[in-house]
């Protein structure tokens, strides 16, 4: 549970700075939020790209919970190493988007690097699953040949 704790304890900092980054988006972007992608008025106030950053992430780590409760083994390695994937994967179009979209390049590297560190959030609590899944595996395992 501790270690619980402590994750999610970074996932609070990992938002926090996500959202300050995001809100501190250039000053084209932020014209362009206000104007064409009211959407996305949120991310501007830091405090709310943050919250929803970790909304997402909290959900994610939730759902992993779940799932390790759940499904057997050798399943929640496989899912954890699909969400790392699409982690990496989202990551990449991120990245991608951001040097290949005018209007999304404008948003500065300030909010680029929020957008990142979601992602890193993301591939880290699938991380975190799989190695704890590894671990107490290799625990049980090993305790129960004694």
């Amino acid at each position: 549970m501790k270690k619980n704790a402590l994750v999610i304890a970074l996932l609070v900092v990992l938002s926090i700075i996500s959202g300050y980054l995001m809100s501190n988006a250039s000053l084209v972007g932020k014209a362009g939020m206000s104007l064409f992608y009211q959407e996305y008025n949120f991310l501007k106030v830091w405090w709310q790209g943050a919250l929803a950053v970790f909304a997402v992430l909290i959900l994610l780590f939730i759902l992993l919970y779940f799932l390790q409760q759940k499904v057997s083994f050798s399943k929640i390695k496989t899912i954890c190493i699909l969400f790392s994937l699409a982690g990496l994967l989202g990551l990449y179009l991120t990245y991608y988007d951001f040097r290949h979209t005018l209007s999304h390049r404008f948003l500065g590297e300030r909010f680029h690097l929020g957008a990142y560190l979601f992602w890193i959030g993301w591939i880290a609590v699938s991380i975190y699953y799989f190695s704890v899944q590894q671990r107490d595996h290799y625990t049980i395992h090993v305790n129960s040949v004694e």
